[in-house]
């Protein structure tokens, strides 16, 4: 699946992932490939991108998160 995370100052990352783990506001969840389509608000914590060959991690203090089909889309504040 194919995900890009965008902050106020420019694009974070864009890439292929294997899985993608949020802070949900009830609570850490997954997206993986082929998921529901969902929007959810984030809260403060980590994202952590599984791209197969490395896990990145990234903290953030709050935004959004949008699937559908085969792509995510998330708006953050650092």
């Amino acid at each position: 699946m194919r995900v890009e995370i965008v902050s106020p100052s420019g694009r974070i990352f864009e890439g292929d992932a294997k899985s993608a783990l949020f802070p949900g506001l009830a609570g850490e969840f997954m997206i993986l490939p082929n998921h529901a389509p969902l929007i959810s608000a984030l809260k403060k914590g980590e994202i952590r991108i599984d791209t197969g060959n490395e896990t990145k991690n990234f903290n953030i203090n709050g935004g959004f998160v949008e699937v559908n089909q085969a792509s995510v889309s998330v708006c953050i504040e650092l």
